[in-house]
């Protein structure tokens, strides 16, 4: 079984900034492991019409599912909509029942800056959610989602059932206190080579004042994981460090070496 490919693009000045730090990637990226769909490139935009619209041009043709969060709120910097339908080439316009869902919702709340979360793409289908009475929207192979983590996780979830499939992504890894990256390098890359259908990343962490490594392969083929990871444990153990499975506990400094 094929996987189909996704990227996301994440929409906004706040986190180009480091005003915002962004949680989406990581709940949308682990969804779609369980759902077989290889995450291949996340990329941040500013609020700036032309970028965006590059952008959802270039990462929709190349992929085969496009999911966009952020920029759909009421102000005027929440322009994502716009450049949706510019980038598709069709008109903006007021989704009908949406509005009077808000109406019924918001009652006299609902003013012009609120009717903005109602218009989408001619075409366009919204992605409602238990969240927001706003929702997102979907035109052809691209999922537009607020920002908000606990919206956007609902709006995944409505858009979850209807996204393709393939071979579930599982994660396999293991870790060691007082190893370093230098030493088991060599090591590593035969490992990877042996085992070509995976990928095989290290990643170091400290833990006070010792530094280890957390070895992590990810793929399809679950013999193929469980051998590599074994080999890596032994690549660990044969530098005098006790290997274990798993990752190491959030905590620390870690970062991709």
């Amino acid at each position: 079984m094929s996987n189909p490919t996704a990227a996301i693009l994440i929409i906004g000045n706040e986190i180009l900034s480091g005003r915002t730090q962004d949680v989406n990637v990581q709940f949308i990226a682990q969804r779609l492991a369980r759902l077989g769909i290889r995450l291949e490139e996340v990329r941040v935009v500013p609020d700036v019409p032309a970028r965006i619209i590059g952008a959802v041009n270039e990462l929709r043709a190349a992929y085969e599912v496009l999911f966009t969060t952020g920029g759909i709120g009421p102000t005027h910097d929440d322009i994502t909509s716009e450049c949706v339908a510019a980038a598709f080439g069709v008109a903006l316009e007021l989704h009908q029942e949406t509005a009077d869902a808000m109406r019924a919702a918001w009652g006299e709340r609902v003013n012009a800056a609120r009717l903005r979360m109602a218009t989408m793409p001619k075409g366009a289908r919204p992605i409602k959610n238990r969240a927001s009475v706003a929702p997102g929207f979907s035109i052809g192979n691209v999922h537009v989602m607020a920002g908000v983590p606990r919206i956007m996780q609902s709006m995944f979830e409505t858009l979850e059932p209807g996204l393709p499939r393939g071979a579930a992504i599982e994660m396999r890894a293991v870790h060691g206190v007082g190893v370093f990256e230098g030493s088991i390098a060599a090591g590593l890359t035969e490992i990877q080579n042996r085992f070509p259908q995976i990928d095989l990343g290290s990643y170091p962490y400290k833990r006070g004042e010792q530094w280890g490594v957390a070895l992590v392969a990810k793929g399809t083929d679950v013999g193929a994981l469980e051998l590599a990871v074994a080999e890596a444990a032994a690549l660990i153990a044969a530098h005098g460090v006790v290997p274990v499975a798993g990752e190491p506990a959030a905590g620390g400094e870690q970062g991709d070496g």
